[in-house]
């Protein structure tokens, strides 16, 4: 290996000279100190990667001077010299990670192993250096590689998605048209009515679905404020309370006054709890619903640890542990072409941003309930 610096630190000048003549013909860059002081100086200068210094000396002794370079470059690696009366210092240097010691009268033999075990152990260190920055950067390739992987298989499943809305909704648009031109075709007006209400009917899902894209790409931070966690399910409640009633859905409200105001989002959770109602409603009116009394329940509650719950519970077709795995998965829907999937990933992510929780318990059959849980929120400057 290339030989390194060696910073030579002792007060007697004599063996300072002998050691430089020793350590030279070895092939070292020497560099000579004659007290602590003057070797700490020399050593911000030089930065050599090893040193060999008295462990006596006047003013800043070895020991000292052993702790400060330690404290600068803790890779340095340094020998001790020591007296024949001096062990206990010798063992205290060790302490404090000298690499080695040697007694005087120095062997040149000696002095050459504890310089060779130094230069190996500096040798060790930049390849141990050398080794974790390969891996640093191996792992950093590889989870760059298995990020991107992941995004583009998010990708490929947001397209398939997607494309699977649209095409449910151009289909049901083509069979609108084929009405039409058949009214046309025949002079027909019932047909021309009922053609005409499914072509607008698909345009606006159409357009919904290019909202709720918009709105769930869309990187946005909640705009948080102090309010009463009741708004949002008392507004909801006003809204779906006539159509619920128009498909004798039985709606109920349920709150608990004494919750505290707290910090959210109340537009995004009205969107995020319209999203669950209207859900609830569809399972109601499903025709694989067989109970007679189909009823819709809102609540909010405190539970321990959380700042407000809100339950949206209903007695409609409920769902089997297969499709509860799918729920929150892209565009997945169970509205057969009138669904698209967006609107629980979208309530999902309302939840995250706030970030609360939501779970589902459902019994095919019985019905299902959904639990979002929201944490006491602080205000986003």
């Amino acid at each position: 290996m290339e030989k390194n610096k060696i910073l030579l630190v002792d007060d007697e000048e004599d063996i300072r000279d002998i050691l430089g003549i020793v350590l030279t013909d070895m092939g070292y860059q020497i560099f000579s100190a004659k007290d602590g002081q003057d070797a700490l100086e020399m050593f911000d200068r030089e930065l050599p990667p090893l040193v060999l210094t008295d462990i006596k000396m006047p003013g800043l002794d070895g020991i000292e001077l052993l702790r400060e370079i330690k404290r600068r470059a803790p890779d340095t690696e340094v020998i001790m010299i020591t007296g024949h009366g001096d062990m206990e210092l010798a063992v205290k240097s060790l302490k404090y990670e000298a690499t080695d010691f040697i007694t005087k009268p120095i062997n040149d033999d000696i002095l050459e192993i504890a310089i060779r075990r130094a230069n190996e152990r500096i040798l060790m260190k930049k390849q141990l250096k050398m080794y974790t920055e390969n891996l640093e950067r191996l792992v950093e390739e590889k989870t760059r590689k298995l990020l991107e992987a992941e995004r583009l298989a998010a990708v490929g499943q947001t397209a398939a998605g997607l494309s699977h809305a649209i095409k449910n909704i151009t289909g049901a648009l083509a069979g609108g048209v084929f009405v039409l031109d058949k009214g046309f075709e025949l002079g027909n007006k019932q047909y021309i009515r009922k053609g005409w209400k499914i072509v607008k009917k698909n345009v606006k899902k159409i357009n919904n679905v290019a909202v709720e894209l918009l709105n769930f790409a869309s990187e946005r931070t909640p705009n948080y404020q102090h309010c009463d966690p009741n708004g949002p399910a008392r507004e909801i409640y006003e809204l779906i309370k006539p159509q619920a009633r128009e498909y004798g859905i039985t709606f109920n409200l349920s709150v608990d006054e004494n919750l505290p105001y707290i910090w959210l989002d109340p537009e995004g959770m009205h969107r995020a709890l319209l999203n669950l109602v209207t859900n609830a409603m569809y399972a109601c009116m499903d025709i694989r619903c067989t109970l007679k009394e189909k009823d819709i329940h809102l609540r909010t509650l405190r539970p321990k640890g959380w700042a407000v719950e809100y339950q949206v519970e209903d007695t409609g077709c409920g769902m089997d542990e297969d499709v509860k795995n799918k729920l929150f998965r892209n565009f997945f829907s169970t509205k057969g072409y009138d669904g698209t999937g967006l609107g629980l990933m979208i309530t999902k992510k309302i939840i995250a941003e706030h970030g609360g929780t939501i779970d589902v318990r459902s019994e095919k059959g019985v019905g299902t309930m959904f639990s979002v849980r929201l944490p006491q929120t602080r205000r986003m400057e």
